[in-house]
């Protein structure tokens, strides 16, 4: 069964992650609930959106980004979750194995709340730049360095949680697939 649901609240429409896992099996340690966008992969990109996690307050509650998405074995992701550890709010590689911290600054955690926050992903591939915003703009909350994946598709998501996203707006450089 689907995980995800075009739904009304109040007078708009949103992307709803709505069950808490969906029935992927990841072939390595990483995400359940993934969204990609269908048929564009990018190079270098920004993309925004706006988040709003639904799911009860815990101390990994959690939305996530995904970028560099080659197949299920090979992609970047952000996870922007509540309370920092070796596995929560980090950016990940999953390279044939089982995700791998990479971030050279984060915070002590993602102040998730019932609330509408902005989100930013800067990428450019050939200098490695990942860098990640929440609701301010202007400073990143999370940076990382990584030149692996030189292109791929970007989505959103959820580690085992839910969400409701609205105004996903990507910027990038269209790469096509090799």
């Amino acid at each position: 069964a689907a995980a995800w649901k075009i739904e009304a609240v109040g007078d708009n429409s949103v992307y709803s992650q709505f069950k808490k896992q969906s029935k992927y099996k990841p072939p390595h340690r990483s995400p359940y609930n993934i969204a990609l966008i269908r048929g564009v992969n990018v190079g270098d990109f920004v993309l925004t959106a706006r988040v709003r996690s639904t799911h009860p307050d815990y101390g990994h509650r959690d939305v996530c980004l995904f970028f560099g998405y080659q197949d299920a074995a090979h992609f970047h992701y952000v996870h922007l979750g509540k309370k920092a550890d070796a596995h929560a709010n980090q950016i990940f590689i999953v390279n044939k194995a089982p995700r791998t911290k990479i971030s050279i600054t984060t915070t002590k955690g993602t102040n998730w709340d019932d609330q509408w926050h902005r989100v930013k992903i800067i990428r450019t591939v050939q200098d490695g730049r990942i860098e990640v915003y929440f609701d301010d703009m202007k400073k990143p909350v999370m940076t990382a360095k990584d030149t692996t994946f030189q292109w791929g598709r970007v989505g959103l998501g959820s580690f085992d949680d839910t969400g409701h996203w609205d105004d996903i707006v990507l910027r990038g450089k269209l790469v096509k697939k090799p």
